[in-house]
């Protein structure tokens, strides 16, 4: 096979958005040449070899076919960390990083080593990113597949986190093995209501559905969250979780129904309610 056509011509030339195109010729070049990905213009007319050529030509058909990047690379950048993601996990989304924010702000104020639940933790995103900025914190995450626990603790192990951030298999609060009570607890749990047609379009057809939806209205796992809230929260202890762009009145009164106090909305970057919180009272 004779060399392939240069680095510009292969994104000019690509069928992909041109900004997906270099996401994954940069992932080539740092596998095959251990090039950085300044060199997709620094070195431009540069010819990819023939096997760097047919995973080049591999990678573009599976996105074409609609496979979300962050699971043909392996890999998701959120936070300040690199996490490994696959089929079996919710593909971490930046308006989660508001989560961690909110989360780490209110472990800033707590002057002992604080105790952080992450209820249904995935790829183990936000437990991971709230222990690598918060040493001091010791958190526990769980979730009810071992598909995903398997990645997250091998996310855990490649950070050198796994003796900060303990892994329990089980739905929310019952996968706790003894009473415990917590300063901060943290979820994204699933919000999509089941009928909605955003299932059915973009990355989510790929996506784990029970990591998704409820499979009802969208807010049946969050009630579950809030209401058990009370039992496990420290007194003073303070709740954060993520919801639909338009549940944020719906979760905001389901945590005043459960006695919280200081229920707040915080807004994404794109100016959507995104994460509702509340605190038990002392």
């Amino acid at each position: 096979m004779s060399a392939s056509p240069p680095l510009r011509e292969l994104i000019s030339n690509c069928a992909l958005p041109a900004n997906e195109a270099r996401i994954l010729l940069a992932h080539i070049l740092e596998k095959h040449y251990q090039l950085p990905r300044s060199a997709l213009l620094s070195r431009d007319d540069m010819s990819l070899n023939e096997q760097a050529f047919l995973e080049w030509e591999r990678l573009v058909s599976r996105r074409a076919l609609g496979e979300p990047i962050a699971y043909i690379l392996g890999k998701k950048d959120f936070h300040n960390i690199e996490l490994q993601v696959g089929p079996g996990v919710l593909i971490p989304r930046p308006e989660t990083e508001l989560l961690v924010e909110i989360a780490l702000t209110e472990i800033a104020k707590l002057k002992k080593h604080p105790r952080v639940l992450d209820l249904g933790t995935g790829s183990g995103a936000i437990a991971l990113s709230i222990a690598s900025a918060a040493p001091l914190a010791s958190v526990i995450a769980t979730d009810q597949s071992t598909e995903a626990l398997a990645i997250a603790k091998q996310n855990a192990h490649s950070l050198s986190l796994l003796d900060q951030v303990q892994f329990l298999l089980g739905s929310w609060y019952a996968a706790l093995t003894e009473p415990s009570q917590f300063d901060v607890i943290v979820s994204n749990p699933p919000y999509i209501a089941h009928q909605d047609p955003h299932l059915t379009q973009g990355d989510l057809r790929f996506e784990p559905v029970s990591a998704l939806t409820d499979y009802a209205s969208g807010l049946s796992c969050l009630e579950s969250i809030i209401a058990g809230a009370d039992q496990y929260l420290k007194p003073g202890g303070f709740i954060a979780v993520e919801h639909g762009f338009d549940q944020s009145e719906a979760v905001m009164g389901l945590m005043k129904v459960a006695g919280l106090i200081d229920v707040q909305e915080h807004l994404d970057l794109a100016g959507h309610c995104r994460v509702a919180s509340g605190r038990k009272r002392l």
